[in-house]
């Protein structure tokens, strides 16, 4: 597994790169922690004033990236939950928002993020464009992969939805029941479809989870991106290469 830290995607050894969404093509990934912590917030409070208990809230920092960043939303939902001893019924995937189960508030969250993506729009990053745009002057098959549900929105809102033919997102996992992330199953179809294999396969990440996929999808190369200043967490759970920007690779 390479272990250099030049900075060259280089043609010669892979054929294909998978991005990751949220946090790494567009600035998603603050306006998804925001809207997770109003929901769970909401139902926190409630519950803690019917159970007649302290409200401890959702960190923005510490329980988005350890439960929900980067994971399918119903899974986000679950593992938060259980971090605080807490266990919902399933549900239904078609639940209504208000409806306390795991799919009931995961969709809840999907709604405020529609919402604000109608609302504040979505920015990709500079550096992640310019560096989309070498790769495929480059010769790369390219793919975003994300469990997001969002994805098509996203993409048309930031103007870069010509630039993905293949998506595997949250609508994909659903329907054909893949694991999410840290399982690699998301990233091995999308390098199918594009007709690549895992070892000439870039996958860029910046959710440990993410980074995780790569790692156990044996994937040639897998680049951290650490804009948390987090890299050396990211390389610790599997990244070969940690930039702040993709805007580093551009040459």
């Amino acid at each position: 597994m390479p272990r250099s830290e030049s900075k060259r995607v280089n043609r010669e050894r892979y054929d294909a790169v998978l991005f990751d969404l949220d946090g790494v093509i567009t600035n998603t990934a603050t306006l998804h922690a925001i809207c997770w912590k109003q929901m769970f917030d909401e139902y926190l409070r409630k519950r803690a004033e019917q159970n007649g208990e302290a409200f401890r809230p959702f960190d923005i920092t510490t329980d988005y990236r350890l439960y929900v960043d980067g994971e399918p939303r119903f899974d986000g939902v679950r593992d938060f939950l259980r971090s605080r001893g807490i266990q919902l019924p399933e549900g239904n995937p078609d639940d209504p928002a208000e409806v306390e189960t795991v799919h009931g508030l995961g969709n809840r969250k999907n709604e405020l993020v529609n919402r604000a993506i109608a609302e504040v729009g979505v920015q990709p990053y500079a550096g992640t464009v310019q560096f989309i745009h070498q790769l495929r002057r480059d010769g790369f098959k390219i793919a975003v992969v994300t469990s997001s549900q969002s994805c098509d929105a996203v993409l048309r809102a930031a103007k870069l939805d010509d630039l993905f033919k293949v998506r595997v997102d949250g609508n994909v996992i659903q329907a054909q029941r893949l694991a999410g992330k840290p399982a690699p199953d998301t990233f091995l179809i999308a390098a199918k479809l594009l007709g690549s294999v895992p070892m000439r396969t870039v996958v860029i990440e910046d959710a440990i989870s993410g980074v995780e996929a790569g790692f156990n999808g044996k994937f040639g190369l897998v680049i951290g991106v650490a804009r948390k200043g987090n890299a050396e967490e990211l390389k610790r759970h599997g990244a070969h290469l940690v930039v702040e920007d993709l805007g580093e690779l551009v040459e």
